[in-house]
């Protein structure tokens, strides 16, 4: 059968077709040839061309390539692996890229794939044979994993930043309302005065916890995988080091294979990130239905609410409520990047691919959240006469009678014994317990005496927990003013 001159026949036509195409595509006249043409016989299908490429997307990494292209080739000319004049060549000709890309006036070409490859392939168009040269003793999977890493060293300074705006915003709210009281809540339920300043104060608490993660995320992002090549290395001269230090790196990875396929950082953000997106959707939450005229205890400016296309009376949050929405967003790219790496081998694979995505998502996300989140708390108004309302309901001086109660000698559980007897007296007679005579109060324990009235008072309640961390006006300011120094 492998005599059979007729197959011999089919088989020397194919390999002539082949040797063809292989012939086109080496010299570039096909419309597909790739950077790495030279292995393959026929040109990429237009279905996988259009499903592999990433430049649609990738291409927002593009002027971080180009700064860690540069350091490339400045480490090479240090080690002897590039001359000055190619050195020179390439650093000049991607600044100019690197000018036409901000201007708009660079063609991106999906058939070359990826940001990189478009890069490299307008370079060597432009500066000839020097252009070949810049990707000696590198590969795409440690230039992509700088390129990510640049990135989001970034977008995390920015964020961090962001996040700073926020906390200022909501100091000067407190500083504001470091002695209007309303109900705390637990349960969404009525149960201690507390201060609106202090309320907002825990939000900041939230945010500088966000922010200390951020903070040494960006630890961990800051590590140079460049120099790592494919996954083993290279076998040129190089200065890791040198490279690390160009591109602001504090340290080099210490391996390659673990270099250029980690995407820990990237999910390490993601969680962060997506904890940001919790607290602003908790806090969305507490303002949608401040809003609502069942609680009314604050107002946002209209520039940060819409109305309804059939209610004229409706003045709806939608801000707070998509910020809310958003957080899905954000909690959905974390686990689609932790399912992204959960099956994968060592090194590199084609998968990473799809972090890119949600990266770029949940930075743009969280970045828009915490812009108009502070602008929108800047035209925040509190109605006070409501919040105080609110706060004289549900008795929510009640521990203040207890804890009274206790300083007098009487055990806790014996005070909240007597607390409860009076609180229902109370609700039986729809009157607040501090609105119970003292005759009343005393008909529950002897040990009840004319002061009992100042505590059971709001402004006595707050004023009661005069302890750091405590609703205390005097508490709050304290707590502000050492919030503003950590800012400092």
């Amino acid at each position: 059968m492998d005599d059979d001159p007729s197959r011999k026949g089919a088989q020397g036509s194919k390999e002539t077709t082949e040797d063809a195409a292989a012939s086109k595509v080496a010299d570039g006249s096909l419309p597909s040839a790739k950077l790495w043409a030279g292995r393959f016989a026929e040109p990429a299908d237009a279905l996988v061309e259009r499903f592999t490429e990433s430049v649609s997307f990738d291409r927002r990494l593009a002027q971080h390539d180009i700064k860690g292209s540069i350091a490339h080739a400045t480490m090479l000319a240090s080690t002897g692996v590039l001359s000055v004049a190619d050195k020179e060549a390439i650093i000049g000709g991607l600044e100019a890229i690197s000018k036409e890309i901000e201007a708009g006036r660079f063609e991106w070409k999906g058939t070359l794939e990826d940001v990189h490859m478009n890069i490299e392939s307008a370079l060597t168009e432009r500066i000839g044979e020097a252009g070949k040269r810049l990707h000696t003793a590198r590969s795409r999977n440690d230039q992509v994993a700088t390129d990510i890493r640049l990135f989001l060293r970034e977008a995390i300074d920015g964020i961090i930043a962001a996040i700073r705006r926020l906390q200022e915003v909501i100091l000067d709210i407190a500083e504001r309302e470091a002695q209007t009281i309303l109900p705390g809540f637990t349960h969404l339920q009525p149960a201690q005065p507390i201060t609106f300043g202090h309320h907002v104060m825990a939000w900041f608490e939230m945010l500088a916890r966000d922010q200390e993660r951020l903070v040494d995320c960006r630890r961990r992002v800051n590590r140079l995988p460049l120099g790592s090549a494919a996954l083993a290395g290279t076998p040129h001269t190089i200065d890791r080091e040198y490279s690390a230090r160009l591109l602001g790196f504090e340290v080099v990875c210490e391996n390659s294979l673990d270099a250029v396929s980690d995407r820990d950082f990237a999910i390490e953000f993601a969680a962060a990130g997506a904890l940001i997106m919790v607290h602003l959707s908790r806090m969305s939450e507490e303002l949608v239905m401040w809003i609502s005229p069942a609680f009314d205890f604050v107002s946002l400016g209209d520039a940060w609410c819409t109305g309804s296309s059939i209610m004229p009376q409706k003045k709806n949050p939608d801000i707070p409520e998509l910020v809310r929405g958003k957080s899905a967003r954000l909690i959905g790219n974390l686990n689609t990047l932790l399912t992204l790496m959960k099956g994968q081998p060592l090194a590199y694979n084609r998968d990473n691919q799809e972090d890119k995505e949600p990266i770029f998502d949940s930075v743009d996300t969280l970045r828009d959240s915490l812009e108009i989140f502070a602008a929108m708390l800047g035209s925040l108004e509190c109605r006070r006469s409501n919040m105080r309302k609110a706060a004289l309901k549900g008795h929510t001086t009640a521990t203040d009678l207890a804890d009274y109660l206790v300083r007098k000698g009487m055990p806790f559980r014996d005070a909240h014994e007597v607390t409860g007897k009076a609180v229902r007296l109370a609700v039986e007679s729809e009157r607040d317990l501090a609105d119970l005579s003292l005759d009343e109060l005393r008909a529950f324990s002897s040990m009840i005496e004319g002061d009992v009235l100042d505590v059971l008072t709001l402004e006595g309640s707050v004023a009661a927990r005069d302890h750091v961390g405590g609703t205390a006006p005097g508490q709050v300011r304290s707590a502000i003013a050492r919030a503003r120094r950590r800012l400092r």
